[in-house]
């Protein structure tokens, strides 16, 4: 009996360097790729519109890539346990392949899976591939998870190098005849009137060739001055390959054996192929805080934070999602990630911390946004990252540390290129009164065109008493 394989798609939407794929065409069985679009499983954590948008056009690339190596990808919505049972049915599979994900409740659907499976004489196997060390590899001295990020990645180091990247398997056979597969406009991932994303298929390419193409540009062009670059949202310093590895258009290890490589053959690029791989480790990092620590996406890693004094501001909160909030810098992050999908890493912190310490609104309603509005939405990174910034998190920024937003704009839009760009209406200011126009004589304003109140918002809070009062919040807390 040469009965088929069932190769299930997750955040695994490539055929070259997938350890599944390659296991199941080593084998030489017929195999069946399919997707399975469930709404239900993920809970709360279903994908959000943008990432909805980078789905839909993702599963398209990878259609494509597998009709032009002779075979079809399935594509089903519904209970994953349910879909797989029918394909099994229509098809007589007997084993089921998948890599491995570090969610919750996609690691609670996976061991679902394989007990239902089992019962039915089918055999579920996973495999990694979406990580460079699978959380289990890695632990401190005392045997227990890492909680500080530095010596973690330390670890990572010393750790054996993770194996060559490995090409689309030349030995698969696809299972030739027609399958029942819903045509992906009717999974409805696509936004319906008005297309708020209309313009993004002219500033991204989801799928395996926009990823390679992403990650060659960065390497022969924006590398050179990564380790400051980065910091300044105006420079196209920053990989942006996030949303292609989330949906695993590409894999981590080819990420790395990629700057290894430069970096043997540029070695003056040392320093910055390090502070490149150094935010891998960071991904690396969450995805370790999230297998050890499942809750970090609804409870405070520091058990003390669950007192905070968290505040309800439904005025503030739509201003800072609106991205009318009277800083400038502020409000073009926003702004960026309403009409982008995605937004500068540096401004993400700047306006996470906005949203937390200025407006005291609990991280979890920041983090929600960002999942409904970034393409490269992941529970691990954005958990971590918004914790990060509250201070409530492993390694955490100090309950101190409160970023001001003019001065922040002053040091990393120096030229005031980002703010101008995204806050058209503030354009013919100043540099010197760009980050707080509030400050500006009447006759600059008026000479400018800008009228607060009317054409620009006043600052919805001061950030002096703003800090204040989220010092004497914290401050409490610590003593309390």
């Amino acid at each position: 009996m040469n009965a088929p394989i069932i190769y299930w798609y997750r955040q695994d939407l490539r055929t070259h360097d997938l350890p599944g794929l390659i296991a199941a065409a080593a084998t030489g069985h017929p195999v069946i790729p399919c997707y399975i679009l469930d709404d239900q499983a993920p809970g709360e954590w279903s994908p959000g519109g943008a990432s909805r948008w980078w789905l839909h056009h993702s599963l398209a690339a990878l259609g494509r890539d597998i009709a032009g190596a002779g075979g079809t990808l399935v594509l089903r919505s519904g209970n994953t346990g349910a879909e797989l049972q029918k394909l099994i049915q229509e098809t007589g599979a007997a084993e089921v392949y998948c890599s491995r994900h570090y969610e919750p409740w996609a690691a609670a659907l996976e061991k679902q899976l394989h007990d239902d499976l089992d019962a039915a004489g089918v055999t579920l196997k996973r495999y990694g591939g979406n990580l460079l060390f699978e959380p289990e590899q890695i632990s401190n001295q005392s045997g227990l998870p890492f909680k500080v990020f530095t010596p973690f990645w330390k670890h990572c180091l010393k750790m054996p190098e993770p194996a060559a990247p490995r090409p689309v398997p030349e030995s698969i056979t696809w299972l030739q005849g027609v399958l029942h597969s819903v045509p992906l406009d009717d999974l409805g991932l696509r936004p319906r009137q008005p297309d708020w994303a209309a313009a993004w298929t002219d500033q991204w390419q989801p799928g395996s060739q926009g990823a390679a193409k992403k990650l060659q540009s960065f390497l022969h062009n924006g590398i050179e001055n990564y380790s400051e670059g980065r910091n300044h949202p105006a420079l196209d310093c920053t990989t942006r390959l996030s949303p292609h590895l989330h949906y695993g258009e590409i894999s981590p290890r080819q990420l790395w054996h990629s700057a290894r490589q430069t970096a043997a053959t540029r070695p003056r690029l040392d320093t910055q192929v390090a502070k490149f791989l150094s935010e891998m480790g960071w991904r690396e990092f969450s995805h370790h805080l999230l297998h050890h620590f499942p809750e970090l996406d609804a409870q405070p890693f520091k058990e003390r934070f669950a007192h905070f004094p968290w505040m309800s501001n439904d005025q503030g909160l739509q201003a800072w999602q609106r991205g009318q909030t009277g800083y400038p810098l502020v409000d073009a992050g926003m702004r960026e990630l309403w009409h982008t999908g995605y937004m500068h890493n540096r401004v993400r912190m700047i306006v996470a911390s906005f949203l937390t310490k200025h407006l005291l609104i609990h991280w979890r309603v920041g983090a929600k946004w960002f999942w409904d509005t970034l393409l490269d939405a992941n529970l691990a990174n954005n958990s971590c990252g918004w914790q990060w910034v509250a201070g409530s998190g492993a390694d955490a920024s100090p309950y101190f540390r409160i970023f001001n937003p003019i001065l922040q704009g002053q040091k990393f839009d120096a030229q005031g290129e980002y703010i101008r760009h995204w806050v058209p209406e503030l354009a013919a200011m100043p540099d010197r009164y760009l980050n707080n126009p509030w400050d500006a004589p009447a006759a600059i304003l008026d000479s400018a065109g800008v009228h607060l109140g009317s054409t620009y918002p006043l600052p919805i809070v001061d950030h002096t008493q703003a800090r204040e009062s989220a010092l004497a919040a914290y401050g409490a807390l610590k003593n309390g």
